[in-house]
């Protein structure tokens, strides 16, 4: 249920509102607008009687909210939420570029490509240092040795360092990690999700290969009903029928989403395709669609990498691709 307040409510009475609310047993997420504050009663709102709290002189209107998810939905917060990571902000007009290896393979390899992302724009430094793969016999990460790696890379650049989590035991490995990523196989680890949700860092939620949209955001509802609300969505292709690309990436997710839920939006074009030359045409879309970043892999010597070498750009070619991506920025404005 929501309950939108009149300009100007005296914030005593709004709290005295707000106090009785919470004496029914609901929880309230509050919004505050520039023009208006809306509070989102979560919870068994049967009970509540709609036209008693419509009667009150500081409340403009009550209307229930027919879909599941709550935290994440647009008419708990019309306005777009904004999630800033160090000296970086997504979402609400902002746009990121995330960008690196697949892997963290060596020192020199992740320094050499976050300083060259840094130097074409990117915002902030993408590598797994644990990695989920179909086979066993492949290469799995480094581990907590590339998590330091990591570290090492964003002190010499002063990148923030974005990188997966894939268990709930390894929580205290990524203490000083800027953005902890849930990927596609783990949207649905819901233990992972309701933990993530008791931190304060920011969550980079990717979509599962067969789920829906509203899987997706029931997801990020976990995070976020947990008390974590710095979530950011990501879009990274689905299975289709599609047999010559990786995955399908569905970019009407991008418009979809950003009308369902007030959270920041991106799409990963790279594991979507998984082929480099791909990349950039589905890069330049999705920056068309409204998207608020872009995840791109990005490696030194893609042909020798450990870990998705073909769809990895080269960091010659990400940096025109930048160049493309703000012309594109700049033309839909």
């Amino acid at each position: 249920m929501i309950v939108a307040l009149k300009p100007g409510v005296q914030k005593e009475k709004q709290d005295q509102l707000i106090d009785w609310l919470k004496g029914m047993g609901l929880d309230i997420h509050i919004s505050t607008g520039e023009y208006q504050t809306i509070l989102g009663l979560i919870g068994n709102t049967e009970k509540i009687d709609t036209e008693l709290i419509e009667s009150l002189d500081i409340v403009d209107s009550v209307k229930r909210v027919s879909e599941t998810f709550k935290c994440c939905n647009r008419k708990f917060h019309p306005d777009d939420s904004v999630i800033t990571v160090g000296e970086a902000k997504i979402g609400g007009g902002n746009f990121c570029l995330i960008a690196g290896p697949c892997s963290v393979e060596t020192e020199e390899q992740i320094i050499e490509v976050a300083k060259s992302v840094k130097a074409a724009g990117a915002n902030m430094l993408r590598g797994g240092a644990f990695k989920p793969r179909t086979s066993p016999y492949d290469f799995q990460g480094l581990k907590g040795e590339g998590i330091e790696l990591l570290k090492l890379a964003r002190k010499e650049t002063g990148l923030p360092i974005v990188t997966e989590i894939m268990s709930v035991s390894d929580l205290p490995l990524f203490s000083d990690v800027d953005v902890l990523q849930v990927g596609a196989r783990n949207m649905q680890n819901f233990d992972l999700l309701r933990e993530l949700g008791h931190t304060n860092k920011p969550i980079l939620l990717k979509r599962g290969l067969a789920n829906t949209l509203k899987e997706l955001l029931m997801s990020a509802e976990y995070i976020m009903a947990s008390g974590n609300e710095n979530v950011i969505l990501c879009e990274r292709g689905i299975r289709t029928f599609s047999d010559y690309l990786r995955n399908t990436l569905d970019l009407s997710a991008v418009p979809m989403l950003k009308e369902l839920s007030h959270l920041p939006v991106i799409v990963d074009p790279s594991h979507a395709t998984g082929i480099a030359r791909m990349v950039p045409p589905m890069a330049l879309s999705a920056t068309a669609c409204g998207a608020d970043g872009l995840i791109i892999e990005v490696h030194n010597d893609p042909i020798h990498a450990l870990c998705d070498g073909a769809q990895s750009l080269r960091p010659d070619e990400f940096e025109k691709l930048v160049g493309k991506i703000n012309a594109v920025r700049e033309a839909i404005k």
